[in-house]
């Protein structure tokens, strides 16, 4: 490999009045990327079609999201809310995509997914993009079994509750079990471990959160020196079993977002040094 792909188009972008940083980050990161002179290169994402956000969703609820009936999870009915939402889909899918055919990683800069159910959106997320891409790569044959480890600070009760409705056993889902800086060692020791229990899959989604920072308001318990040896860990140890990895950002509240910047920055400088810079 030569560089990390990132698929971003700035259709991925919206500007809710919101607390959260996640519609507007993609732009941020990205730029952010280039000017570390990171060895990126962006590709224009596929979006994701009706049928496609449909295999995760009941179909009213993405007919009635997309044409801003429904109210999004930004509680509210934004129309470039909605048109953002197909791209940012696509995006992890198209990276998906990519990892699948490199055989080790790409990168999707969106966040906004694992609290969106079935049929409903909270807690700034909308339709869950990873169980769009996970269920679109199953239905086309892609994947057998995918595994999804969710490093946002909050449990991805939304891919939860898709799994069990649609009755998905192929899927490993592992979320957030850690909350007080107490439990940052038996993290890290035991992440090793966690990354390897997805052997058997086709595809790891990552998601790479920054709200477990110990600063961040909605999180609380990993330093800057933890969360970038998190993501060393998950990209060292799929990168030694064979797993390709497409990772995409998750939450990350603190302000100025200079500082959530910084540990997206840090996923990247992992994913450039293990997959770039490091032999085999």
């Amino acid at each position: 490999m030569d560089f990390i792909d990132v698929y971003y188009s700035p259709k991925q972008v919206s500007g809710p009045d919101s607390s959260s940083p996640s519609p507007r980050k993609p732009a941020w990161v990205v730029a952010d990327w280039i000017a570390q002179e990171f060895c990126i290169g962006i590709v224009e994402p596929i979006p994701a079609s009706l049928e496609q956000i449909a295999l995760a969703h009941a179909p009213s609820y993405v007919e009635g999201i997309l044409s801003c009936e429904l109210m999004n999870g930004f509680r509210g009915f934004q129309k470039d809310v909605a048109a953002s939402l197909p791209w940012t889909c696509g995006s992890l899918m198209s990276a998906a995509r990519a990892a699948l055919n490199n055989g080790l990683v790409a990168c999707s800069p969106t966040s906004g997914f694992h609290h969106a159910g079935y049929e409903s959106g909270c807690g700034f997320c909308t339709f869950n993009g990873l169980m769009v891409t996970a269920q679109t790569l199953k239905a086309e044959g892609k994947v057998s079994r995918v595994g999804i480890l969710d490093c946002d600070q909050h449990y991805g009760d939304g891919t939860a509750e898709i799994m069990t409705v649609l009755g998905i056993d192929w899927i490993r889902h592992v979320s957030q079990e850690h909350w007080n800086p107490d439990d940052a060692k038996l993290f890290i020791e035991t992440l090793p471990q966690v990354v390897r229990s997805f052997d058997d899959c086709d595809l790891l989604i990552y998601q790479a959160g920054a709200d477990p920072h110990i600063h961040d308001p909605l999180g609380g318990f990993l330093t800057t020196e933890e969360l970038a040896e998190r993501d060393r860990i998950v990209f060292s140890v799929a990168k030694a079993r064979g797993i390709p990895v497409v990772w995409n950002l998750a939450g990350g509240y603190q302000e100025p977002v200079a500082r959530v910047l910084e540990i997206h920055r840090n996923t990247m400088a992992a994913c450039v040094s293990m997959y770039l810079c490091s032999p085999g």
